[in-house]
This record gives structure tokens, C-alpha cells and sequence, in this order.
């Protein structure tokens, strides 16, 4: 199955460039390649730390760079940029949460959102990550908002086919929080920018694979 992309872009703009993400979640191959031909992906750009999955194998990268190279699609591994586990004891804070102001200032990181600008600018391109909810992953948290505060217009690509502007997961993410009994000055209450999650080696999480 070809899923090239042929087609006008229905997103762009004249003035706004354009990226896409995606999360893997346990997609069969099969779905996830039909997701990324829906929306004419022509690369994907894989920003997990480490690129493999503890409970879908089908997305390591050795396997997923072969079926998407069979479909006629590009893959491009910026884990090492621009992943949400860095290296070096400064990239966290005490509690083992990411600092997501420090990594974004760092050199590396800022190479790799350099790169994804440049791909963007020559194809369709989205960035992966494991996490179908972009809400919480830090494909949003981090490397989308930097993007977005460069001139990058981020649409995230949900399961069902639907596609959500940050506009969108903010609303449905605070809607989330009110719904768990949480008042609206909690939702609006300033968070220090870092990983929802602490994600040191130690404490890694056995049920998602590696951001």
C-alpha cells in the first residue's frame, strides 16, 4: 500500500507552516499506515527517547522504519533531540520530572527542532510518539510548544481519523480536570513547565514505551 502524498495540503496556510503528530498507542500496522495515508503523512519523524515498544513490537524501529519504506513513506529517528527522557541529571528536578525550560534551551534539542522545521517545510511531515492523548505527552508539552512560539502550526491526529488543533486538546484537557472534581482556578493555576510524569531510568513506567 502506497500512501504517498499527492494531494493540496487542506491545513496550510500561506504564512503558517505546518506539522503534524501522531501517537502509536496499539495501532496494528495496518491502521496505523491507513491514519498516516488519510492525512497524506510523507515522513515520520520519531521523537521517542528510545524507539521500541514494550507491548506493541510492531513499532520498533527496525520493523516500523521496514513498513514504512514499504508504503512509499520516509522515517526519521530525532529521539536523541528531541525525546521526552534526556541525558544528564540537569535536564531534572528533584522530584524526577523533566525540566522542560532547560531541555528547551539546550543545544541538542534545539538542533533537532531546526531539523523538524526543515523536513516540515519540504514534505508532509509528522512527529510520533507512543501516546495516542496528545494531551500529556510531551510531543505537546514540550516540542510542540516550542514550535509553535517559532511559527509551526501543530494538528494533532487522533485514533479515530479526527484531527485537533491545540485549541482543541486544551479545551477537552480542562474539560478532563473538571471533571475530576477539580475546580476551574486549579485548571488555570500556573504548572511548572515539566513532565507530567517523573521519568527517571528508576522509576520508569512498565505500561507506556519510551517517550
Amino acid at each position: 500500500m502506497d500512501v504517498r502524498a499527492n494531494q493540496r495540503d487542506p491545513y496550510a496556510t500561506e504564512k503558517t507552516a505546518l506539522l503534524f503528530s501522531v501517537g502509536h498507542s496499539n495501532h496494528t500496522t495496518e491502521a496505523f499506515l491507513a491514519l498516516l495515508g488519510q492525512h497524506q503523512i510523507g515522513l515520520l519523524c520519531d521523537v521517542r527517547s528510545h524507539p521500541a515498544s514494550a507491548y506493541a513490537y510492531q513499532f520498533n524501529e527496525p520493523q516500523l522504519r521496514a513498513d514504512l519504506e514499504a508504503a512509499g513513506l520516509k522515517y526519521l529517528f530525532l529521539g536523541h533531540q528531541l525525546g521526552g527522557r534526556p541525558v544528564g541529571d540537569e535536564y531534572f528536578d528533584d522530584e524526577g520530572h523533566v525540566r522542560y525550560d532547560v531541555v528547551a534551551e539546550s543545544v541538542e534539542f534545539l538542533a533537532g527542532i531546526r531539523r523538524i522545521e526543515r523536513e516540515a517545510a519540504q514534505r508532509r511531515t509528522a512527529m510520533m510518539c507512543s501516546e495516542e492523548d496528545p494531551a500529556g505527552c510531551h510531543r505537546r508539552l514540550l516540542v510542540a510548544r516550542v514550535l509553535r512560539s517559532r511559527g509551526i502550526d501543530v494538528r494533532h491526529i487522533r485514533a479515530d481519523g479526527r484531527i485537533q488543533s491545540e485549541a482543541d486538546v486544551a479545551a477537552e484537557d480542562a474539560q478532563r480536570k473538571l471533571g475530576d472534581q477539580r475546580t476551574l482556578f486549579d485548571v488555570a493555576e500556573v504548572a511548572p513547565w515539566r513532565s507530567i510524569r517523573s521519568v527517571l531510568p528508576k522509576r520508569r513506567q512498565p505500561t507506556f514505551s519510551a517517550d
